[in-house]
């Protein structure tokens, strides 16, 4: 069994559909904590790190073979805590900043938190030294999406990611830091891959679920 950490209820269908698709038979279970990214965003995502850690024990206590972690924020925090709880806890987005690395040196981040833009950044300049390539990462924040989001207009936040990624220059690729962001890949016009996070994370959960252990590709922070 997978468990997957949630910080919003909206991701909860989105990878139950994702699992339909590509991994019939994986049994997930949803944790939800929107306070986490709360604190988070208010104090810092180490301010979270006790109860991240009391999230995952919970998890595996309930027969969790890993964890995956889908808030960008707090997914390093997530990360760090898997020595405490014995299985493989990985971030959501580690598999796309990995992808992004490969395709080219010059990699834009959008972001519709602000929150989300260090932690997503700090990942791709990891990956770029794991994988020894050159990288020039560039941020963005998404001014008005969040709003939009919290206000349960969907199609509004996703417009404006699409907006913003569409005018996006001097890029070889966009990584859209969020997995909430994922949809709007779907209306860009840009000419650069846009890369979303929960496909690609899901399949390394999924082979991590699998094998019972990180394996060499489910890399966790080292």
């Amino acid at each position: 069994m997978l468990a997957l950490l949630h910080t919003s209820p909206v991701h909860v269908p989105v990878f139950d559909a994702l699992r339909d698709a590509a991994h019939p038979g994986l049994e997930l279970r949803h944790h939800v904590d929107a306070g986490l990214l709360e604190r988070a965003r208010r104090d810092g995502p180490e301010a979270v790190t006790a109860s991240v850690a009391a999230a995952l024990t919970r998890a595996v206590a309930e027969g969790a073979r890993a964890v995956l972690c889908t808030c960008s924020t707090i997914g390093g925090v997530a990360e760090a805590a898997a020595a405490e709880v014995g299985v493989p806890v990985l971030r959501v987005d580690r598999p796309m900043a990995a992808a992004a690395v490969a395709v080219g040196p010059r990699v834009l981040v959008l972001a519709a938190l602000e929150s989300t833009l260090e932690p997503t950044a700090a990942l791709i300049k990891e990956e770029a030294r794991r994988a020894d390539r050159p990288v020039e990462v560039r941020t963005r924040l998404v001014e008005g999406a969040w709003s939009r989001f919290e206000a349960g207009d969907g199609e509004g936040y996703l417009r404006r990611i699409a907006e913003a990624a569409d005018s996006v220059t001097g890029a070889d690729v966009i990584v859209l830091a969020q997995a909430s962001m994922a949809p709007a890949r779907e209306s860009t016009h840009v000419r650069v891959p846009v890369l979303a996070s929960p496909a690609p994370g899901l399949a390394a959960g999924a082979e991590a679920a699998r094998l019972g252990h990180s394996g060499p590709a489910v890399r966790t922070a080292g």
